[in-house]
C-alpha cells in the first residue's frame, strides 16, 4: 500500500537510496615491459589496475554536500632489488612491514583521503531535486627505476640480478559527507601486482633483462561484504611519502638509502 501520512512513512536515508549502478574493475592483460635504454638505470612499466563505477545519487534534500569517489590502501609490499652477492635494496614502509598498521593511504598525498581528484571523485551539493548519475573511475600502475649498480656504491658497474615485487591493495568506493564525515562504503575490490625480473648484468645493454612468471596478473577480486576502512587508510602519510628505500648487505648493517618524505 502506499504511503498516505508522512507521519508513518519515514523517507529513505541517503545511505538507503545510492545505488551503484555499474561497477567494472580489470588489470590490463599486457605484460610488464621493460626498457633497458639507461645505463644507469633499468625501468619497467606494469599493466594498469582500472576500476570505474556509475553511481546514482538520489536528490539532496538539505544543505548537504556528498563526495562519491575511490579511496586506496596498501596493505602489503615486498619490492626487493638483488645484486649478486653483494646484498639487496628494499622498498619498505616500516609500520606496514613491522605489523604496527593494517594498511596504508595511498592518496595522491593532496586530496586525502582520495586517491585523487579529477576523474576518481565526484561532489554533490545539495539541495538537488532530481537524481544525479555520473560515473568515477581510476587506474593504478607501477613504473620505477632501479639503479644497474649497487646503491650505495659510487661505481655504476652492473650488478643487478634480480627484481621482486609483490604488492596488495584494497581500494573502496565511497561516499563521504563534508560536514559530519559521514562515510558510506559502497563497494570493496582487492587486487594484487607481483613480477619477478631476472638480470645477467654481464649481458650487453638492451639484453640483461628477462620477465619471468607471473606474466598475466590475477584479477581483482569485488567482495560480496564490504570490508570498514581502516583509519590509517584515510589520513597522511601515505605510501609515496612513507616509504624508505633500504640496503641490505650480504655483509654488514642495513643502511637507509632515502629516508622518509614525512
Amino acid at each position: 500500500m502506499g504511503c498516505i501520512q508522512s507521519i508513518r512513512c519515514k523517507p529513505k536515508s541517503f545511505r538507503d537510496s545510492i545505488i551503484v549502478l555499474e561497477l567494472n574493475t580489470s588489470i590490463d592483460s599486457n605484460p610488464t615491459s621493460i626498457d633497458e635504454a639507461s645505463s644507469v638505470v633499468l625501468r619497467y612499466r606494469t599493466p594498469h589496475f582500472r576500476a570505474n563505477a556509475r553511481v546514482l545519487v538520489p536528490p539532496v534534500a538539505a544543505k548537504e554536500t556528498w563526495t562519491i569517489g575511490w579511496i586506496q590502501a596498501c596493505n602489503h609490499m615486498e619490492f626487493f632489488n638483488t645484486y649478486g652477492d653483494k646484498g639487496m635494496s628494499s622498498w619498505e614502509l616500516p609500520d606496514l612491514r613491522d605489523g604496527k598498521i593494517p594498511a596504508i593511504s595511498d592518496s595522491d598525498g593532496v586530496n586525502y583521503p582520495w586517491y585523487g581528484n579529477t576523474t576518481e571523485t565526484c561532489t554533490v551539493v545539495g539541495p538537488t531535486k532530481k537524481d544525479s548519475k555520473f560515473t568515477v573511475s581510476m587506474n593504478d600502475n607501477f613504473y620505477p627505476s632501479v639503479t644497474w649498480g649497487v646503491p650505495v656504491s659510487d661505481s655504476n658497474v652492473p650488478q643487478l640480478s634480480s627484481i621482486h615485487r609483490d604488492q596488495s591493495f584494497t581500494t573502496w568506493l565511497v561516499a563521504i559527507n563534508q560536514a559530519t564525515s559521514e562515510t558510506l562504503v559502497l563497494q570493496t575490490i582487492r587486487w594484487r601486482m607481483r613480477l619477478r625480473i631476472q638480470v645477467d648484468p654481464e649481458r650487453p645493454l638492451g639484453h640483461r633483462a628477462v620477465l619471468n612468471e607471473p606474466v598475466a596478473q590475477e584479477q581483482p577480486q569485488i567482495l560480496g561484504k564490504n570490508e570498514p576502512i581502516p583509519s590509517n587508510a584515510m589520513v597522511k602519510p601515505n605510501a609515496n611519502d612513507a616509504q624508505v628505500l633500504m640496503w641490505r648487505p650480504k655483509n654488514g648493517d642495513p643502511v637507509v638509502v632515502i629516508p622518509p618524505k614525512y
